[in-house]
């Protein structure tokens, strides 16, 4: 059953000038392994831009918004081995998530030079 569904699109250029600019934006709002990803990239500004809307529709599907003590390193957007991107869960928002009995999560992103869009869909199991 479909728990929620989130979308996002964030213009490039705003997250690569927060990169630069704001000392550790990068740190707080992504894990080690999306900075290990996103830095080497070519175009790691797309690269991040990407992944934080990503989380902001992973807390749009939730229906919460950002807020009640989740934070945006707990919510890790990882490429598998060939390249499908996928939320990993970690802290408050994988006991969040456990809690409502969400089992599957699904994303999807795009990026072109000026914008990135991600949308997610969560589903729950059966009670």
């Amino acid at each position: 059953m479909i728990f929620g569904v989130g979308t996002d699109i964030i213009e490039v250029a705003r997250v690569g000038r927060e990169i630069r600019r704001s000392q550790g934006f990068k740190e707080r709002c992504f894990s080690p392994r999306e900075i290990a990803y996103c830095d080497p990239k070519a175009s790691r500004a797309q690269n991040y831009a990407a992944r934080f809307a990503a989380k902001e529709a992973f807390f749009k599907a939730l229906g919460t918004g950002y807020r009640g003590g989740l934070a945006f390193d707990e919510v890790e957007v990882l490429d598998d081995r060939l390249g499908k991107p996928g939320i990993v869960l970690r802290g408050r928002a994988k006991a969040y998530c456990r809690r409502r009995r969400i089992r599957r999560i699904h994303v999807s992103l795009a990026h072109i030079k000026d914008y990135s869009s991600a949308v997610v869909v969560m589903e729950t199991s059966p009670r």
